[in-house]
């Protein structure tokens, strides 16, 4: 099968398209014919060997899928042919991907491979910074940063569907209108975010903040925070990881809430599936429905990696295998 490989640790441009070995399922493991695969941004990191793991080159990146089951084992749930979305980790970026049946979901048909890809790692990111973590309540209202990106556009969609009202943080006019497509109520340019914030709440300030990207604009989401807010550490794609003053948690009872998934589920995976059950009713009526901002060939899985990598997406970024 074809498959995309990082031959050196180099960054985006030592990806490579080659003929490797179909994969090999392990007895209880689903085999999954991949029709589209999602890009994110700890692939860009593994391409430098940046990521908390370290694969040796060289390695199949891509971390989330959808397409076809192959073949699956008694048990799983699943039967070939049936049309589903997956988070196996590594080995995405390929034709064929194993994956256990605990990080195997059904794909509602109102969505086509292309957005299923967008589903796994973004919404259940998101599930679990708002639902868990954020404590998010029908009726507050959240700050989403970098909200033209795959996280962020997610992050907007779930929070709406939720009941919040949602302010959207961008860099240029036409990320602003992916956040408005995406569902946001209003959206603020980077520079000078934090008055924006507290004219369009008169002074009070955000119950959340959703930051996936960390760096020089986080002291200011702390200053947008109304009293017992909650601002939600999602990763650091502006670079710069940020330190904060602790004395200011104090002034308003507001808190800083690290949102690690993979190592909250790692140990428990079966949370996995209780998410996708949580997040299914929104993905068939529509509430949920990643943005899709640029599809490439494996052949293009340069050029995808070097669009997140220059924070130039708007929406999600995807490959197309078959």
């Amino acid at each position: 099968m074809r498959a995309v490989q990082v031959v050196s640790l180099d960054g985006p441009g030592a990806v490579r398209v080659a003929d490797v070995d179909d994969p090999r399922p392990a007895p209880h493991q689903v085999l999954i014919d991949v029709h589209a695969a999602g890009v994110t941004y700890p692939d860009v990191l593994l391409t430098r060997g940046q990521y908390q793991i370290k694969p040796e080159p060289p390695f199949v990146p891509g971390s989330e899928v959808a397409g076809t089951v192959a073949e699956a084992p008694e048990g799983s749930g699943f039967r070939p042919g049936d049309r589903v979305a997956a988070f196996p980790g590594f080995g995405g970026f390929a034709e064929r991907v194993a994956a256990d049946p605990a990080v195997v979901f059904p794909l509602p048909e109102r969505l086509s491979f292309t957005a299923g890809a967008g589903v796994p790692m973004n919404c259940l990111t998101v599930h679990f910074a708002l639902v868990r973590r954020g404590r998010l309540r029908s009726g507050e209202t959240v700050l989403v940063h970098g909200a033209a990106g795959g996280v962020g556009t997610a992050a907007v969609q779930l929070a709406r569907a939720l009941g919040a009202r949602v302010i959207a943080v961008v860099s240029t006019e036409a990320k602003a209108e992916v956040a408005r497509r995406a569902g946001a109520h209003e959206t603020v340019p980077v520079e000078g975010f934090r008055q924006a914030v507290a004219e369009l709440t008169g002074g009070r300030g955000v119950d959340v903040v959703v930051d996936p990207v960390g760096g020089d604009r986080f002291t200011d989401s702390l200053r947008s925070l109304a009293p017992e807010g909650r601002l939600l550490v999602v990763g650091f794609t502006g670079g710069e990881i940020p330190t904060v003053k602790v004395n200011r948690l104090l002034l308003n009872n507001i808190e800083v809430v690290g949102v690690g998934w993979g190592a909250f589920w790692l140990p428990r995976p079966e949370y996995l599936r209780e998410q996708w059950n949580e997040i299914l009713p929104h993905l068939e009526a529509g509430r949920l429905d990643p943005l899709i901002g640029s599809t490439h060939p494996l052949e293009g899985a340069a050029d995808a990696l070097r669009e997140l990598d220059g924070r130039g997406a708007a929406g999600k970024v995807v490959l197309l295998t078959r």
